[in-house]
This record gives C-alpha cells, structure tokens and sequence, in this order.
C-alpha cells in the first residue's frame, strides 16, 4: 500500500502550461532534484502520455513504459526507472496517439497500480503535455496543486490564461500556483504574473498564487543540452537558487481542502475529466 494512501499525506502537483515551449519539463525535473535536497522522496509521472520528454532530458532509456501498464503487461513499480539521487521517473510512450485521451478503464488501471505500489514517496509531480487537451484538464483536477508555468512571451501569457479558463469554466478549478520561466529578472517575472493576475480578476473568479521564477541563463541551456539538471550541473547560479526556493515553498504549502494522493486516485476511479535546500 502506498505510503500516504490513506494513511499519511502525499503532496501531489500537476505541473502544466498553455503552450509547449517554455520549459516545463525542464521545471519539473529541477524541481523534483531540489525537492530531493530538502529531504523528500519524489516521484515523477511523465503524464504527456502519447509524447514522452522527462527520459529525454534525464538521458534515460527505458525499457517500459506507462503504456506497458495499462495493457496488463507489467506493474508500476516494474516501469519505474531511476532518475538523479534516486527519484523515480514514471515514463510516458512516444508516438502512440491512443494514449492522448484515457478512458474510464485506463484510469481505473492506474488507480489499481498506484494502491498496489509498496514503496513511499511524498511528493508526485505530474508533468502534463502542453495545451488544454482533457489528458491535461484531467490530472489537473486530479491533483492537490496545479502550477502553471508560463514565460514573458505574449503568446504564452494568452495560453496559460486560456488553460486557466478552462479548468476554471468547465471544471470549477479556483486555485492555481503560477511560475515564469525565462524571465531577464525579478521584476520583469512579478510584471508577466501581474498581466496574468489582472486578466483572470478581470473575467474569471479564480486566486494566482505567484510562487517565483527562473531568469534568463546561459547555463540552464547548457544543462538541458548535457541532459542534466541544472541544480546539479550548476548549483551556484541564481536559476538554481530559485528552483531551491520554490520548491521549498511548494512543500510548505497547504494545497486545497481535496487535496491528497487519496483525492487523485479517487478521481482516477471516479472518471473526472478533466528544510533547506543545500
């Protein structure tokens, strides 16, 4: 029985953006290093299911995959791989269309699979594709926390603001975490989040959360090209340290009232559609 089922609590985080392109695979795997670094034991899914990308940016090569799961072929806790200071890496298909819209019975398979895993975690970070598909609807509304990940690229801004749309029109969703990527400094970040804030005050009854940013840096780059984290590669510069500091602010937070591993894998069942760090 997962640690946390029912039991303890498990902090579960859908990372997602309103267009592809502004690195939220990248955030999500720093992420989950610096949540690591404050003690936690991390799990990503790799939820762009059709379309994989966190093996990639780790230089993974799995064997299986979540597509070998819901076919019966093997567990969960076969699939998983190993990524950096022993997280674990759920990985996605590549090029299987099928799996960009799951139905009732794959959810309920997944559901099966997370309650028969054995081992402990305490945070799950959900990596869903770009855009607003009801793959992405779905594990938003799932999860205890949604991120939004956007960049100061106008075009970006009016996608994350359509994806808030959506799970807040169709879904009832109210609260969402918000982080700009790419951004020339703090000041410019806080600007992109006050565009965002303003637009959603504006037309829709929803709270932003603005929990920080990664700038512009030659470095990150250079990490994602060695298939590394950049936490790891380059510690010492200021994307690193806001990586460090965001993820402590995700895990000091409360989340929403539904908010739980027992919330997602319900959801699962029910069919929704969608310390420091050193």
């Amino acid at each position: 029985m997962l640690n946390g089922y029912g039991k303890g609590r498990v902090k579960t985080l859908a990372v997602a953006s309103g267009k592809g392109g502004v690195g939220k695979t990248n955030v999500v795997v720093n992420l989950a290093v610096a949540a690591n670094r404050l003690g936690k034991k991390v799990i990503i899914l790799d939820a762009d299911l059709g379309l994989s990308n966190v093996d990639v940016l780790l230089q993974l090569a799995p064997r299986y995959n979540i597509q070998h799961v819901l076919s019966g072929q093997k567990t969960l806790a076969e699939i998983m791989v190993d990524g950096p200071h022993g997280i674990k890496i759920l990985p996605a298909s590549s090029g299987v269309q099928e799996l960009t819209s799951l139905d009732e019975f794959q959810r309920l398979k997944i559901m099966e699979e997370f309650d028969a895993y054995t081992g402990s975690f305490d945070l799950l970070i959900i990596d869903t594709a770009a855009g607003i598909s009801e793959n992405v609807a779905f594990f938003c509304v799932a999860a205890e926390e949604t991120l939004i990940v956007t960049s100061p690229e106008p075009t970006a801004l009016t996608d994350a603001y359509a994806l808030i749309k959506v799970l807040f029109t169709r879904y009832q969703e109210r609260e969402f975490s918000v982080m700009v990527n790419s951004a020339r400094g703090p000041e410019e970040a806080f600007e992109v989040f006050k565009r965002l804030m303003l637009v959603t005050e504006k037309f829709l009854n929803v709270s932003l959360n603005y929990v920080g940013y990664i700038p512009t840096d030659g470095s990150v780059g250079k990490a994602v090209r060695a298939q590394r984290p950049f936490v790891d590669m380059f510690p010492g510069t200021e994307a690193s340290r806001q990586v460090c500091q965001m993820a402590s602010k995700i895990m000091e937070s409360k989340g929403k009232v539904k908010g739980s591993l027992q919330f997602f894998l319900g959801n699962l069942l029910s069919g929704t559609s969608p310390t420091r760090c050193r």
